[in-house]
């Protein structure tokens, strides 16, 4: 692959860790607690080394595949993603608010329905990813 700045992907990787604390805290977190069964008592019990850890390794492995996906495809000859006229944070936004459209929320939705979850569950759930891999695939096509 000739378009890799690993600089970007590894603040992509850190993407998030921002919105998730917003999106998981002052925005949604109340509710996203009440939804999905969590409590404050379960949530002291977590090992913030290894979660977090981990979270920035998957986030990783997303933003690689993300950089995959923002300069892959186009219509040949002229317009070929990784060209000009495709390395804006908004084609990138597009093509990471996508991914979770079309591959989280499936899976997700899926499990919710099999482990009896509310529409607000999946929602608050899959906007967070919509809304992170929309950032982290803006920030790798327009870092360039």
């Amino acid at each position: 692959m000739e378009h890799i700045n690993w600089l970007a992907l590894v603040v992509a990787a850190l993407i998030p860790l921002a919105t998730g604390f917003v999106w998981y805290g002052p925005l949604f977190g109340k509710a996203w607690m009440k939804e999905s069964g969590m409590t404050m008592e379960k949530a002291k019990q977590m090992n913030p080394v290894k979660t977090y850890g981990l979270c920035v390794v998957f986030a990783f492995i997303l933003a690689f595949y993300l950089n995959i996906e923002v300069f892959t495809g186009g219509a040949p000859p002229d317009d070929l993603h990784g060209t000009p006229a495709f390395m804006t944070f908004k084609h990138g936004l597009l093509h990471g608010a996508f991914l979770p459209v079309f591959t989280i929320l499936p899976a997700f939705a899926t499990n919710a329905l099999f482990e009896q979850k509310s529409f607000k569950y999946v929602a608050i759930n899959v906007g967070y990813w919509i809304l992170t891999a929309g950032l982290m695939g803006g920030l790798i096509n327009a870092w360039v």
